[in-house]
């Protein structure tokens, strides 16, 4: 943020992800989308999610939750690529909360 950056997340696995910006931090906890069976791939799944939220103009603080979500489903199937969910599971899921 001292370089002038507008924010930054760090992710934190089954812990979720905290949003710095400028004077606040905030943590979005994990969501649970049901039983873990592989975890490769939530990163890129996290990264995605949030790359799609940010580009339909989400707040940053929702993006990182519809990232979250993202990454919770995609823990709950096997492999990476196959693993990713579709917009309308993720936004079912948000719904949810």
């Amino acid at each position: 943020l001292q370089k002038g950056v507008g924010a930054v997340i760090v992710t934190l696995g089954e812990k979720g992800a905290l949003l710095h910006t400028a004077g606040r931090s905030d943590h979005v906890g994990a969501i649970n989308a049901g039983p873990v069976v592989e975890t490769t791939g939530a990163g890129d799944a996290f990264n995605g999610g949030l790359a799609v939220a940010l580009a339909r103009e989400v707040e940053p603080l929702q993006a990182v939750r519809f990232a979250c979500a993202v990454a919770g489903i995609s823990v709950t199937r096997p492999g990476t690529a196959p693993s990713m969910p579709t917009l309308q599971e993720v936004e079912a899921l948000l719904a949810k909360r």
